[in-house]
């Protein structure tokens, strides 16, 4: 993946991210973005009341996984790093 790739899908993670941002924080969380791999895995980091939720693995899933789906559907894989 050359730089200009890796900053334009960098670019499109983070606008997912800020879309799906708000819920988070209105519940006391956040999520940041940790690391994207040359395969296009995303590694993410949940924050706040986010981090060690009971509902936090939904909140990967059907939440931000399907919000940066949206933007980069050649996702492999979100996962969450602590």
């Amino acid at each position: 993946m050359t730089a200009a790739e890796k900053k334009e899908i960098t670019r499109k993670v983070n606008a997912a991210i800020g879309i799906i941002r708000p819920y988070l924080v209105a519940d006391g969380g956040d999520v940041t973005l940790v690391e994207i791999t040359d395969d296009l895995v995303v590694k993410v980091r949940l924050l706040g009341a986010c981090n060690g939720c009971p509902f936090s693995l939904m909140t990967l899933k059907a939440g931000i996984e399907q919000a940066i789906r949206k933007e980069l559907p050649e996702l492999k894989e979100l996962v969450a790093v602590n």
